[in-house]
This record gives C-alpha cells, structure tokens and sequence, in this order.
C-alpha cells in the first residue's frame, strides 16, 4: 500500500468541551483516568461497561475467583461494582451493557475452534474489532444513549491524512502510542475506519507513569489496582473447553520419533517451552508445530523457529482498499515482537493471501496470529497468519 506511506497526518483531537462522551469503563486506572480528563475538559461523560461473563456453567462454578487480573472471568462482578462506584464519585451516568451472548459466539467459540485446529487464537484483536467496538456500540444506541464520541483508556493515536490519498479516501489510522511500552495498536488494527471516526485515545500520548500519577493525585480508587494480564484467568481456561473432553496425543520431534505424551493441542502454542513435560540434559525443546489433523505437537529446538517469510490471509486495510502491489513496511507478529522490516507481496494475483518476506528472521510466528504491518508507526494492513517458511 504504498499510497498510504511518505503522507502527512494529522491527529485527530480530543472531544471538545461541552461534547457528549462514552467511555468504557473496566475497572482499571487507564479507563479511569481518561473519563476524569474528558471530564475535566468541560466533557458530559457517561461511563458503559461491557458485562460477558454468563458463570461460566458448572466446569467454571468449580473455579476460584483468584484475583481480577484478566479481561474475561468470574471476577466480572467486582469490576462493575468498581465502575459504578467510580461513576457515582465523579457525578457521571454509568451503564452496564450485556454482550454475553456476542461475546460467547465471536470471541469463546473463536478462541475453542482456533485452539482446536491447532492455530493460536488472538481473543484481545477480536473482541476490539467485534465487540469493545463492534457490540458494546451496538448495545449503547439500544439503551438509547446518544453520544458524540466514544473513548477509552487504550494506549493508542488516531490519525488521518491532511489530504486524500491516491484512492481517495482520507480513512482514519491507527498509530502506535507515545508510550512503546505500553502500545496496544497492535490489537486495534481490525477496527473499521469508519468506527474510528467517532472514537478517541485520550492516553495516546501519556505513559503508564503518568496515569498512574493522574489518578493517585486525584485519588481515584483505581491508582493502586494491578493490571490485567491475560484474557481469562490461567484456572478457567480448562473449563473453556470442557464441551469436549481433550484428546491426548504424542509429542514427537521433527523426524516423527514420539518423545512424550501432550494433554489436547488446544493446552500448546507455538514457541512454548513450559508444562511440555519433556525431561532430560539435551538442547531444551519448544513447541515448532501443531500437527491437528494426527493430533500430535512437534517439538525442535530454539533454532527451528526461526522464519524469513509466512503467509496470511484474512487481511483488513485502511479505508477498506487494498493495495494492488507488493509494498514494504514494518510487521508485527504479535504483541511483544519488534517490528522487522518486510517486503510484502500479494500471491496468485492478490486473492486474498499475501505473503510477507522479512529482511531478517523473525522467531515462533504462530497460525492463527496476526501479522500487522507499519509505516513509520502507523497501521496500514494486517491479517492473519497462515503458515511460515524456514
């Protein structure tokens, strides 16, 4: 996408005093130190958060609640209350919206039939594009909630071109944060240009160090919260598949000698080391693939994972217009990654699949993740990744 590179961009500002805001609220300080500045800009604010959680049916009433430290569990109560209690302190309105039923068909199912086809699922870039921005929106007009702008606590920019590009459009982009460490673009690049228009990012520029300042001198209960580490809590994820009893197999290495004995392909993801069970003074091994259809995780040693080109499919771009050509830009393979420079090219005449050749190896790209390409730190495509190449 080539027309999307070597622009000038403008950011988009904050809503503007006396502006009507949603924001979603979790519980956690980013979100609440963002509906206190919109507040503080003169800001009608009115706090919605999303409730998902349906207890989980009997597998997960066996589980404890073990602190809320996710995104997804039977903690989901407790932040509410929070939220509510925060909104009630900060005179603002506040609404809780139930998306259980989207939640469980877009992001649960996803993340069980992922697992189960041996690919590694990526349940935060869904829900972002399907639900926080997709059903939550959907069930705030239902409450009839008018608003002008939806925020939240992410820790993104949102951009757009001064003028129109070469298909032109002047679609709404996703940029990386002011803070590296706390960049979350990556989860966000499967919401539409069209949703992003009436979104804001009133964190984009800030660190994690001056929220968290933000909310201890304005006393907010949320200051001295932890964060949320994972989407569910590491004791639920058994009861997440336990529709279907796990069918145990054999790990095997790279010539299809058994080593062991694996617990279901959905416990293993690329890159894994940990819980493989696999004793012994040799090279350490991790999981290189997942072999669904003989049931089996094949595992190797550090350098196998090592890949200077994959596949992806399922691409989304800025403004819905895909690029007619192979481009070069930066590429994500997952949160943690750095971005390596790339060539990017459609194959068999751009039917969907590109394929992203990197100038040097990247390590244990997973299928199922997502590959996200950046030019000078703004998103300009991504997709999903098929499979990779040694």
């Amino acid at each position: 996408m080539q027309y999307i590179g070597y622009v000038n961009w403008t950011e988009l500002p904050l809503p503007e005093r006396g502006a009507t805001v949603a924001v979603g609220l979790s519980g956690g300080v980013d979100s609440a130190v963002a509906a206190v500045l919109l507040a503080e800009r003169g800001c009608r604010v009115i706090g919605v958060t999303m409730s998902h959680w349906k207890g989980g049916g009997e597998a997960a009433a066996a589980v404890p609640v073990v602190g809320r430290h996710s995104c997804f569990g039977p903690g989901e109560a407790d932040d509410i209350e929070e939220c509510r209690a925060f909104c009630r302190d900060q005179g603002m309105d506040y609404h809780v919206v139930d998306v259980a039923d989207e939640y469980e068909r877009e992001v649960l199912d996803y993340f069980r039939r992922e697992y189960r086809a041996g690919r590694t699922p990526n349940p935060c870039v869904r829900c972002n594009g399907e639900i926080k921005f997709g059903a939550l929106l959907k069930g705030i007009k239902r409450l009839g909630v008018d608003y002008d702008y939806f925020c939240t606590g992410h820790y993104a920019a949102l951009i757009s071109p001064d003028a129109p590009l070469a298909n032109g459009t002047r679609p709404v982009c996703v940029r990386s944060a002011g803070d590296g460490a706390k960049d979350q673009s990556y989860f966000l690049y499967r919401v539409p240009s069209a949703v992003l228009e009436r979104v804001r990012f009133p964190l984009a520029s800030m660190t994690k160090a001056e929220v968290r300042a933000v909310a201890a001198k304005r006393g907010l209960a949320a200051a001295a919260r932890s964060e949320s580490q994972d989407f569910a809590p590491p004791e639920y994820l058994d009861a997440l598949f336990s529709g279907a009893e796990p069918r145990p197999g054999d790990l095997v290495d790279m010539d299809g000698k058994v080593l062991g004995t694996h617990r279901g392909i959905e416990h293993y993801t690329v890159g894994q080391r940990k819980g493989l069970g696999i004793g012994g003074n040799g090279e350490p091994l991790y999981v290189r693939s997942i072999d669904a259809a003989n049931n089996r995780v094949v595992l190797a040693g550090n350098n196998s994972l090592l890949c200077h080109a994959l596949t992806a499919d399922d691409w989304v771009w800025p403004g819905g217009t895909a690029p007619t050509e192979a481009f070069r830009a930066g590429v994500k393979i997952r949160l943690g990654s750095p971005v390596v420079p790339a060539l990017i090219a459609p194959v068999n005449g751009g039917a969907g699949i590109w394929r992203i050749s990197f100038d040097q190896p990247v390590r244990a790209a997973a299928p199922g993740q997502s590959a996200v390409a950046y030019t000078d730190g703004v998103i300009i495509g991504g997709g999903v990744i098929m499979g990779s190449e040694g």
